[in-house]
């Protein structure tokens, strides 16, 4: 459905509850965040009308927590400056209150991606130099969705959630009901990643090209999984040893994303262009992949993506078969070793990155990426009136993108597919791929 919003109130800025002291004034990108693309990454968190708070209580103990999680995390609350530092100034995070011209259950119980982009209060490309953007959205049911925007060029989905989660924790410390210690983040990646000269792939690699967008959410139910999952490794049987490597069954998300890629390639590039490269990347966490591992808390973009240039054989069912060993051997090379490499001061990793964009900007390369957010604590962030409904996400402000996310119960996978329009209305209609999910949105 067609969704409509009134802003009621337009918070110049939510700012942290005690001043930044003189000394982190000035919070320094790492490399690894200098060279992600300068984009909001979008949550909306959806939840039912509460016994024990009016809006006027919720939207009060929104803004009151949120000024306190900004104490602990307050680079997000300054600004960012020439793609090098973050000035953290105090201005503040942009806030905005609406009301939403229908009921709660109108939205959750059929979800339209690229409406959800009106629960929060920017375009994602459109970041300026915002750290984070929050909006709240009261529903005519009482119902609530809390949507944010947080900047891709400060955080990567780890940090995402440590930072909602903490917010929510410290809004239900104010009813006096949770007493846990509060999460302590740690604001040293440039350290271990220093900063370094990306002016190179900052043109190529980092401008956003706005196209005609359109985001569908496809439901995988476990025994939708199991179905493809077994199915893969039923063939692999059939076939010997030659793909041993892939083990007796895939993972869930490495099977999802060999499922996806062959009917993103069927339908969208069923004519290769042999003087294209196709390329997949899958997001790897780097945190649990260093020597000694990096800890938890560590705050930034801890993360690179394995690449991998997929085996073709036009009509051949080993493609799907190639693919599972090399995302898999791909991953396994983002090692201690990758991580050690990163943190070394050279150029070997950049002019890579450079060599790639410059492939991507001249169409000589076609890239689909993969990002999961599965066993992140995606429904953990409960302000006082329990944890949410629904949590989703929006349009994304990039094409061929698709992200995983766990449904609430654990039940299955939702995949959020980003294409653009013409591309999305081949994609959706194909038969193999309706044949297992439970449902095209």
């Amino acid at each position: 459905m067609k969704v409509e919003i009134e802003v009621i109130s337009k918070e110049t800025c939510i700012k942290p509850c005690t001043p930044t002291p003189d000394k982190l004034r000035h919070y320094s990108l790492s490399y690894l965040d200098q060279i992600v693309p300068s984009i909001f990454m979008p949550l909306v968190y959806f939840y039912p009308a509460s016994d024990r708070f009016f809006n006027t209580e919720r939207s009060d103990k929104i803004k009151l927590s949120l000024s306190k999680a900004l104490t602990k995390f307050y680079p997000l609350a300054g600004r960012v400056v020439d793609n090098l530092y973050v000035d953290c100034n105090d201005e503040g995070v942009p806030y905005v209150e609406v009301v939403v011209k229908c009921k709660l259950a109108d939205i959750i119980s059929d979800p339209i991606p690229n409406e959800l982009n009106k629960f929060i209060p920017y375009e994602l490309d459109d970041v300026k130099d915002f750290g984070l953007v929050v909006q709240a959205n009261f529903f005519e049911c009482g119902g609530l969705a809390i949507g944010i925007g947080i900047s891709h060029k400060l955080a990567d989905a780890a940090s995402c959630f440590m930072f909602v989660n903490t917010w929510a924790a410290i809004a239900r410390r104010d009813d006096d009901t949770c007493h846990s210690p509060l999460f302590s983040p740690r604001f040293d990646s440039a350290m271990l990643f220093p900063p370094k000269d990306t002016s190179l792939i900052r043109d190529a690699c980092l401008k956003i090209r706005r196209e005609n967008i359109v985001t569908k959410r496809f439901m995988f139910s476990n025994s939708d999984i199991s179905a493809l999952r077994d199915e893969y490794a039923d063939q692999k049987r059939m076939k010997g040893s030659v793909f041993d490597k892939i083990g007796r069954c895939p993972s869930r998300i490495l099977a999802l994303s060999a499922f996806l890629w062959s009917r993103f390639m069927a339908t969208v590039h069923s004519v290769r262009d042999p003087n294209k490269i196709y390329t997949v990347i899958h997001t790897v966490n780097l945190r649990a992949r260093a020597d000694p591992p990096l800890p938890e808390s560590l705050f930034g973009n801890i993360m690179r993506s394995a690449l991998v240039i997929p085996f073709f054989d036009k009509g051949s069912e080993d493609e799907v078969f190639q693919f599972m060993n090399q995302v898999r051997e791909s991953i396994e090379e983002i090692n201690s070793d990758f991580v050690s490499q990163l943190q070394k001061n050279d150029q070997q990793h950049l002019n890579f990155l450079f060599e790639r964009a410059n492939d991507v900007r001249k169409g000589h390369m076609a890239l689909l990426c993969f990002s999961s957010l599965c066993k992140f604590p995606l429904y953990e962030a409960d302000f006082g009136w329990g944890k949410p409904m629904w949590v989703g996400s929006a349009r994304l402000a990039t094409k061929d993108i698709i992200g995983f996310m766990d449904t609430k119960s654990g039940d299955g996978v939702e995949a959020w597919v980003n294409l653009k329009a013409e591309d999305m209305a081949k994609f959706e209609t194909d038969k193999q791929l309706l044949a297992f999910c439970n449902n095209g949105i």
